[in-house]
């Protein structure tokens, strides 16, 4: 039987509380689906264990896997994640998990847990990243969310890209929209999605943590870079 890679769960990091739980949950929920996949966690900002202290740490020769628990590419999957991939032998890097058909899913079951009404306009808000892959992969994602809803989505970010949600949720107004509901494309609670409340918009969703749905896509990100790696 083959030895299966340790699972670097990475994720951003956050001084939230409730935004800390909630990613301690997820990595809970992708081990209870495979309880037998030794999965660890690591950050690449703002709480420990830092991302390159956990590769270090690992017995030489373990194979391991690190999965960006992130939406998109920016520069942590491609320099933070990059670095620690390539410091040890044996190491590979997933990709991030947006954009991705799950993601949709539950974008969709949390706009109609916020009671989206038919007439409602929609802004999809991410954080935000000034690598133009970022925005295009959110922008996948929008395109897949107006297919599913029936209606157009706009974009909006946080920080480093363009529209800011406040922007984007003043010009839905101005178009004539009865309501604006924000659809927070973020993980978890924490400074972004606080920031959503004060962009003017009638309703905020919930962010896309807890999901069982996104655990699963953890771990098919992990198999897919297993079976990319050499020698699989």
């Amino acid at each position: 039987m083959t030895h299966s890679p340790v699972l670097i769960a990475c994720s951003h990091g956050t001084s939230n509380a409730t935004g800390d739980a909630e990613v301690r949950e997820f990595r809970r929920a992708v081990s209870a689906l495979r309880p037998s996949l030794d999965v660890r966690e690591a950050y690449v900002d703002v709480q420990e264990p830092a991302l390159p202290d956990v590769v270090a740490a690992l017995p030489e020769g373990e194979p391991a896997v690190i999965v960006p628990v992130l939406l998109s590419v920016g520069y942590h999957v491609k320099v933070d994640i990059a670095q620690a991939r390539d410091s040890r032998p044996r190491t590979s890097a997933a990709a991030p998990l947006g954009p991705d058909p799950v993601l949709v899913d539950v974008l969709e079951e949390r706009l109609r847990e916020a009671g989206l009404a038919d007439d409602d306009a929609v802004v999809l808000a991410a954080a935000g990243s000034s690598n133009p892959a970022a925005s295009a992969a959110v922008e996948e994602v929008a395109g897949q969310l107006a297919a599913r809803l029936g209606r157009p989505v706009t974009c909006a970010y946080g920080s480093a890209a363009e529209p800011k949600v406040p922007h984007a949720v003043e010009a839905a107004r101005a178009a004539g929209a009865p309501r604006v509901v924000v659809a927070s494309y973020l993980l978890a609670h924490g400074w972004f999605h606080d920031q959503l409340f004060k962009a003017g918009a009638d309703l905020v969703t919930e962010p896309l943590l807890p999901s069982e749905a996104l655990a699963g896509l953890v771990l098919k990100r992990f198999d897919e870079a297993v079976a990319a790696a050499p020698g699989a």
